[in-house]
């Protein structure tokens, strides 16, 4: 798994916005981190209170395998903005880097022999044997868009996941500025509860 690229906006906004249910005048407002911004980020998944970190948007570069990718993909929390395409360079991509490690070195081999088929014939059915035989092993970077409310999700999911890329891209969760209103833990804080 590898995350790059990774832009956060909108924190001050947001924080700000938080504090707007117990304005009476919101020109006073700032964005601020107060204790109740930490209170806020706390409550429980779904009621509600933490909607102020919807606004916190993430932005980033992924790379998982097809098998994380389907994983990822049945959930509304990542929103895609796009990808790389087997569909459209299955045939051009350099194989023996594209797999992870887990993919058996056979099943490699077997895809390099689909792929020089295909790219030495264009037969449309060398190509469909070539792009149906490819493992979940097979790695494929998107760029995505998201926010804290639901990274807070998928860390909650997520951190003890069997798949190691879940574990890693929970780890890289812990690093963004304020992750303790994602992961409820202040120690991951960049400048700790106040």
């Amino acid at each position: 798994m590898v995350v790059s690229n990774v832009k956060v906006y909108g924190m001050e906004s947001a924080v700000r916005g938080s504090k707007f249910p117990m304005a009476t005048n919101v020109e006073e407002l700032n964005g601020e981190i107060v204790p109740r911004t930490y209170k806020l980020a706390a409550c429980e998944r779904g009621s509600g209170h933490d909607q102020f970190m919807t606004g916190i948007i993430v932005q980033f570069d992924l790379t998982f395998t097809v098998k994380a990718w389907t994983e990822a993909e049945r959930y509304h929390f990542l929103d895609f903005i796009s990808s790389q395409s087997t569909m459209h360079r299955i045939a051009k991509f350099d194989l023996d880097n594209q797999y992870s490690e887990y993919t058996d070195k056979r099943m490699i081999a077997i895809m390099n022999e689909l792929k020089d088929k295909y790219n030495e014939t264009q037969d449309p059915e060398d190509y469909l044997r070539l792009l149906y035989s490819n493992p979940c092993g097979f790695k494929l970077t998107a760029a995505m868009t998201t926010n804290y409310r639901q990274l807070k999700t998928i860390y909650a999911q997520r951190k003890n996941h069997r798949l190691p890329e879940w574990r890693e891209f929970c780890a890289w969760i812990e690093t963004l500025p304020y992750a303790e209103f994602i992961t409820g833990e202040p120690e991951n804080s960049e400048q700790g509860a106040q």
